[in-house]
């Protein structure tokens, strides 16, 4: 319950007879302050008057008093600052290590408010909040799901910052490991972030006009091209048909040369994968992307439209790769190549999160704005959870109403942040039972 007790000093949700502490002080609650989700004081920078006397400090909240001494707050300086602790009882009086005594002021939770967060908890349907939602103004809604949006994109932008600042500042090659990781499509995305980090940049490029040795070095920093990774019943196959021995004996002789070490190969995911999506067609995908050239950070920041970065991103694997799905193993001879909805995937996924992380770290908000206009004409993804909030009576869509969706269930709805939720509010704010 200390959990619903910070959501009513959050929203101020009291009850309508005058505040005062347990000694008979008047409070007005000015500013509850600032959750604080680090160590520390519950609240920081509330405001408080206190029979009339303003105080401004940090809030401590608990279900029970005693809690204050069992949580050892009594004995932290950090809590010195506390200028009121608010608790669902008050069985005994709270000191700081500092010595003074608290005031404190005893919160009533409505039982409209505790039915409603004990349904939320108790309660395995997905979403939890489903019967409110076409209560819902559709303002609300939007309003939240704007915000999801943004904090989904503020995350994804974040991770590309760490990855640059690992680099040293290079956004080239942190802008090639991040279109590497969508490749994975999910399954392999941890592979192939490790693959792209274990290419030896410097040295590939001395070699970048041939494809060929561009796709021995690929391939073998996957560790692909050891033959204990290609299935026994094919092997005689990959030797004979002569492209696998060749393609070794390049990489051998540049890995010689440029003191290369493969990743392990056993990183790579092939149980339950579709032929199209293994490994060594999407790296040959990449090796014709990086050929030629049309990929780089340069090109990717000048694109305007989705239809410019479709044709930037669209590629096919290389000739062996067409009819083959890993060495000695033909297929029926395709391109291989990236369809519409994989070019709209690894926009949504690599281009929009990299030029709103650019337009952050550069001071430029057009990069950003021009981020968040690709996802509108992009088709919001299918999946379950975009297929539950529809049932509900959300309408998805862009991919930037089923990104907000699914920044809401992985961040919230699967973490039970209710409380900090905008539908969880409406929900909990029902004085009626939902029908």
């Amino acid at each position: 319950m200390e959990k619903l007790l910070h959501y009513i000093w959050k929203y101020k949700l009291f009850p309508l007879r005058p505040l005062q502490t347990t000694d008979g002080q008047t409070v007005e609650v000015i500013d509850p302050g600032t959750l604080n989700r680090d160590a520390g004081p519950d609240f920081l920078n509330a405001k408080v008057k206190l029979d009339g006397t303003v105080w401004a400090g940090s809030v401590e909240i608990h279900q029970h008093a005693a809690d204050w001494y069992a949580h050892g707050h009594h004995e932290d300086a950090h809590y010195n600052n506390v200028i009121l602790h608010v608790t669902e009882k008050a069985d005994r009086p709270a000191t700081t290590q500092d010595g003074k005594t608290l005031p404190q002021l005893e919160i009533e939770i409505p039982a409209y408010l505790r039915d409603n967060y004990e349904e939320l908890c108790r309660t395995t349907d997905y979403p939890r909040c489903h019967r409110v939602i076409p209560q819902i103004d559709t303002f609300t809604v939007h309003s939240w799901l704007n915000a999801l949006l943004y904090e989904r994109l503020e995350q994804r932008a974040g991770r590309i910052m760490e990855r640059v600042r690992q680099l040293q500042g290079d956004w080239e090659q942190a802008c090639f490991i991040t279109l590497a990781r969508n490749f994975g499509f999910g399954i392999n995305g941890d592979a192939f972030e490790t693959w792209a980090r274990h290419i030896p940049w410097q040295a590939v490029a001395h070699h970048r006009d041939n494809l060929f040795q561009i796709e021995a070095v690929f391939l073998g920093q996957a560790g692909l091209l050891d033959i204990d990774t290609v299935p026994k019943k094919y092997r005689d196959e990959a030797i004979d048909d002569g492209y696998y021995p060749r393609l070794k004996q390049e990489y051998d002789y540049l890995a010689h040369k440029f003191s290369l070490a493969p990743m392990e190969a056993g990183a790579w995911k092939f149980l339950r994968l579709r032929p199209q999506n293994f490994p060594h067609v999407r790296i040959a995908q990449l090796t014709l992307l990086y050929y030629n050239q049309t990929a780089g950070l340069s090109h990717l920041l000048e694109a305007a439209t989705l239809e410019e970065l479709h044709a930037m991103l669209s590629t096919h694997a290389t000739d062996y790769w067409q009819s083959h799905y890993t060495f000695g193993c033909p297929s029926h001879k395709n391109a291989k190549a990236l369809t519409p909805a994989s070019l709209n995937l690894i926009v949504l996924n690599t281009i929009v999160p990299l030029l709103y992380a650019y337009g952050q770290a550069h001071g430029q908000d057009e990069y950003r704005t021009r981020a968040i206009r690709l996802l509108d004409p992009i088709k919001a993804e299918n999946n379950y959870i975009t297929r539950q909030w529809a049932e509900c009576g959300i309408r998805v869509d862009s991919a930037a109403d089923s990104q907000a969706l699914i920044q809401l269930k992985k961040e919230y709805c699967d973490r039970r942040y209710c409380l900090h939720c905008r539908f969880g509010y409406e929900f909990l704010k029902q004085n009626h039972k939902l029908k």
